[in-house]
């Protein structure tokens, strides 16, 4: 089974406090939203960064989980990736930068969720955030995590495909035993029309014995059409 769950960036309110600044990269202490709701959380984030390069490395440095491939959560392969375009928006901005980070801090917590709370196994877990920050979850699982029910399964469509077979084989069966049947009847026509027969007929008209002998070798009625005298 798969899920795909999809949420929208919206615009955040200010809550950036004591910002400080070393070159061009500010540090921020703000307040973050949490998985909980009504909870929140202190933690500093930093914004000003002059390439995506340095802003994801800090961010992998928190989050380890972000773009690097597939990593595991809860025990389930899970892959966290974030849009380029939406890191190059984010690195200077700090309300797009708050909004990222309170997701990816959310992540394992959401993970933990998902896997006591799915109905089976699950098997696989992606979290991806496009250009414009929307979330897509893609869940992937089986109800089947021991195999029994795959097992009854395919043993039921063994079960199947030999009745299928048996079917099929006892409708060659009867279709060479009816072949049979018809090769014997050609054979028996085919003798009959090739035996050797006598047939013998007098009168004292030889035109009307002689149908008469036809009609009988042909197995038609005798007949007589018409005569014609021979005197001795």
């Amino acid at each position: 089974m798969s899920m795909e769950i999809t949420n929208n960036y919206s615009d955040y309110g200010k809550g950036c406090t004591n910002t400080a600044k070393e070159g061009n990269v500010t540090t921020s202490t703000v307040e973050l939203k949490t998985s909980k709701p009504g909870v929140t959380k202190t933690e500093q984030i930093k914004t000003g960064y002059s390439n995506v390069n340095d802003y994801s490395k800090y961010l992998q440095g928190k989050y380890s989980y972000m773009n690097t491939g597939t990593t595991s959560m809860q025990g389930v392969p899970t892959t966290v990736s974030v849009s380029g375009a939406f890191l190059k928006k984010c690195m200077n901005d700090p309300e797009k930068a708050k909004y990222l980070e309170e997701n990816l801090a959310a992540l394992p917590d959401c993970a933990s969720y998902a896997v006591s709370h799915a109905q089976g196994t699950l098997t696989s877990i992606s979290y991806e955030i496009d250009a414009n920050g929307n979330i897509t979850v893609i869940s992937s699982g089986t109800n089947d995590p021991d195999g029994k029910i795959a097992r009854e399964n395919a043993k039921r469509r063994a079960k199947e495909k030999k009745e299928q077979e048996e079917k099929a084989a006892k409708r060659r069966e009867e279709k060479k035993a009816e072949e049979e049947k018809a090769a014997k009847r050609r054979a028996e026509r085919k003798e009959r029309m090739e035996g050797t027969f006598t047939v013998s007929a007098s009168g004292t008209d030889v035109k009307s014995v002689t149908q008469n002998i036809v009609a009988a070798a042909s197995g038609t009625s005798s007949f007589t059409v018409g005569s014609f005298d021979i005197k001795a």
